[in-house]
């Protein structure tokens, strides 16, 4: 049993509480921080925690608790982590790790010297049809994954520090970029090197100044893509999708405006549907399950199972770093207008990872660029001649 600390009480301080108070059971949030008193008071009460204060560091410290889940606005994350390192604690942190890739690192150095155990709660790979999906794919059934799109969108976030630059290290981005970024380097493969980004990104809609809409490209060594779009003017809810295409297969994951569950109504729905929904009348999705929809339940299971039988869980605060990495360089591509490097002066992946195209034979003297099945039975092939590079097509008739 893990007695926990859970620093902040929005909304992603009442998901996680709510996914640790309803998965493994024996595990609890004890003592919870807020800087707000009276935010503080009800979010005790409404989950039976028997300790709260607005002192930060008194929460880490607590002598009760051995487990520190950062819930917090980005900019106050090193600070959170550092206090835990210093406590010896076991501390798991919210998405983005931190603003900017700088800060990560110090983040990463900071629990490494240390020697306590650290998670990054990336909760959208954890998904069950996200963990089914990536089974499949390591199992080989989509053969080399060439390209994966994500994609997060919605009418804008639920706090007024995200709007805030200088607070959240950046917009739409940093948001929920993080999200796809990693979504797609577990498709791709986390030991594969992410070269460099191409990103646009403008402020289409709200008063700010940073970025609520990005579209971004994300080159692999291995020759694969990444693809993540986000945006905080979608009207309609909450779109989150995935798409992974590989050699041999494709995946396509709908994980919010197509739930399972559909439901029209004019009289309305009373009370709350789903996360970012912007109706209660017409066509609504509601969601059986949020905390398991989203991941935060298996996100939890995998961190604390990880934490007990003393190995790494799926995400770690080295792929926050790489991630935080990835999403500088889409900022830089953005102001230059061109692909721009991925530094990581920390790789502990493949040092190399080969792009070539692999040739498929047909027989000895030519390759197989493609087989498909005419309307009439037969079998078109397009082919590449091996000695000359010539390509033609030839029809097979049906025996």
């Amino acid at each position: 049993m893990h007695k926990l600390t859970m620093l902040g009480t929005g909304l992603i301080g009442t998901f996680y509480t709510m996914a640790l108070h309803g998965t493994r059971g024996r595990d609890r949030v004890h003592a919870v921080y807020s800087r707000s008193p009276e935010r503080l008071a009800k979010f005790a009460a409404q989950w039976g925690i028997p300790k709260t204060t607005t002192d930060m560091a008194a929460a880490i410290n607590d002598p009760e608790t051995d487990v520190v889940v950062v819930g917090l606005p980005n900019h106050l994350h090193e600070q959170a982590v550092s206090l835990a390192a210093q406590a010896g604690k076991a501390v798991l942190c919210t998405k983005p790790l931190a603003r900017n890739a700088a800060e990560a690192r110090r983040m990463l150095d900071v629990i490494e010297k240390a020697g306590v155990f650290a998670g990054y709660l990336e909760d959208l790979v954890y998904p069950p049809k996200t963990l089914r999906a990536l089974q499949s794919v390591r199992g080989g059934a989509l053969g080399k994954v060439l390209w994966v799109r994500s994609r997060e969108t919605h009418p804008g976030p639920h706090s007024d520090w995200f709007f805030n630059k200088e607070l959240a290290g950046g917009g739409a981005i940093v948001d929920m970029g993080c999200h796809c970024i990693e979504i797609g380097r577990n498709f791709i493969g986390k030991d594969v090197r992410p070269v460099e980004v191409m990103c646009w990104a403008d402020t289409q809609v709200h008063p700010i100044e940073a970025e609520d809409s990005a579209v971004g490209l994300v080159r692999y060594a291995n020759g694969a893509l990444g693809q993540f779009e986000v945006s905080w003017t979608f009207r309609g809810g909450m779109d989150l999708r995935d798409e992974v295409s590989g050699t041999e297969g494709t995946i396509w994951l709908n994980h919010w405006l197509r739930t399972g569950f559909e439901l029209f109504t004019t009289a309305g729905e009373s009370g709350y549907v789903a996360e970012k929904t912007e109706s209660q009348t017409g066509w609504l999705f509601p969601v059986g399950d949020e905390t398991g929809g989203l991941g935060y339940r298996d996100m939890f299971v995998d961190m604390l199972d990880a934490l007990d039988a003393g190995q790494q869980p799926r995400e770690t605060f080295y792929d926050g770093y790489v991630v935080n990495a990835i999403m500088d360089a889409a900022y830089r591509s953005v102001q230059s207008k061109r692909w721009e490097p991925i530094e990581l002066a920390d790789w502990r992946g493949q040092a190399e990872a080969g792009g070539q195209v692999e040739l498929k034979d047909y027989d000895v003297d030519y390759y197989l660029i493609k087989e498909e099945k005419l309307p009439d039975g037969r079998t078109k092939v397009i082919l590449k001649h091996k000695a000359s590079g010539s390509i033609s097509q030839k029809v097979v008739e049906q025996h």
